[in-house]
């Protein structure tokens, strides 16, 4: 029995051994498997007929460890929108096997710094791995001119050291960038269509973010599928009106009861400033209960909680950030979280989701 167990811990020890002797060309080899595996991967190429809805940022603002900022992407005949583009949300659209080269084009809600500190990322990427002539379209309400117009001049520099050591074939210097595409609503018009292509429509519609004006939502239509942005606004009846039916609805929620607990605390540790700002910023929100009866005005068939506020690092506090919600409407309730995938196949009534990351 002693020797069986010397013979087992000998048997270990070589095993042991040789991991920490081979581990070089086995790293080797795993590293060169992973990436085939990565490099072959092509979500967007397969999914099916429908509209698809990933979402690449569900955060906001606030720290979290665990969402990117405001993100989503609508995926339809293989191109892709962007609706908002915030920190680290470019980077999951890699992690996710979303190339950004496939991008047709970003649509901005507002122009808060959360909803457009991740687009100068996505226009180089665009560039770069969609070997693009034309700039990235940015659509959206007037005003977007001079965002666009100072990141193309933040990333001039950029862009010519990208050109110098690539080369011109693979790097199209008329491909750099983004170019505006403003809108405004005609006077006493409440809804607007924005892009209408290849049997894709995309309206836009106002919302209620006052201070922040403009800011609007959108609705994509395709073959009898529809799915409606809130953008960040307060409750509104003009989002169950644009929803009117949708398959789905993706609403900014924020829980005031809990950003009401962050303000005590920042006054019990003498942080007034921060103390303003939890006060202020539920006015210009919609609470998980409010977007939930949003959703039950609007008839929408699911309904897709995102740019959550406050963080919620622990599982655990997700039963308490949607506490009321059942009562305010009987469909399913999704908590969005960064590389949910959410599929309407065309001319169909179904809703499949999955997971990317």
């Amino acid at each position: 029995m002693k020797r069986l167990g010397m013979g087992l811990l000998i048997l270990a020890l070589l095993v042991v051994g040789a991991g920490i002797l081979f581990r070089a060309p086995i790293g080797e080899r795993l590293f060169a498997r992973a990436v085939a595996t990565g490099v072959a991967r092509d979500v967007i190429g397969d999914l099916p007929d429908g509209i698809h809805v990933a979402l690449c940022g569900s955060g906001s603002p606030l720290p979290d460890p665990t969402r990117a900022g405001p993100c989503s992407a609508v995926i339809i005949n293989s191109k892709m929108f962007i609706v908002d583009s915030g920190d680290g949300a470019v980077r999951n659209l890699g992690l996710m096997g979303l190339n950004p080269g496939a991008t047709e084009a970003l649509l901005l809600t507002h122009f808060h710094s959360d909803h457009i500190d991740g687009m100068g990322e996505l226009m180089l990427q665009r560039w770069a791995g969609g070997g693009r002539d034309a700039p990235l379209p940015v659509i959206a309400p007037e005003g977007v001119e001079a965002i666009v117009g100072g990141l193309n001049a933040a990333y001039a520099a950029d862009v010519q050291y990208r050109i110098a050591h690539h080369g011109e074939a693979t790097m199209p210097p008329t491909g750099a960038g983004g170019v505006a595409r403003p809108f405004s609503f005609p006077q006493g018009q409440r809804q607007m269509v924005v892009y209408e292509q290849d049997g894709i429509r995309i309206t836009a519609f106002p919302v209620d973010h006052k201070p922040v004006a403009p800011a609007v939502g959108y609705r994509f239509d395709y073959k009898g599928r529809s799915v409606v942005f809130s953008g960040d606004t307060a409750k509104l009846p003009a989002v169950a009106e644009a929803c009117n039916g949708c398959d789905l609805l993706v609403h900014e929620a924020l829980n005031a009861g809990m950003v009401g607990v962050m303000g005590k605390a920042f006054e019990q540790a003498g942080r007034k400033r921060m103390v303003k700002i939890m006060s202020d910023i539920p006015d210009y929100h919609t609470t998980p209960v409010e977007a939930a009866e949003t959703a039950r005005a609007g008839k929408a068939n699911m309904l897709v909680l995102s740019h959550i506020v406050p963080a919620l690092p622990l599982d655990y506090l997700e039963a308490y950030y949607l506490k009321g919600v059942d009562a305010a409407y009987d469909g399913p309730v999704v908590l969005g979280k960064d590389g949910m995938l959410f599929s309407l196949p065309a001319n169909k009534d179904s809703i499949e989701r999955g997971d990317l990351l």
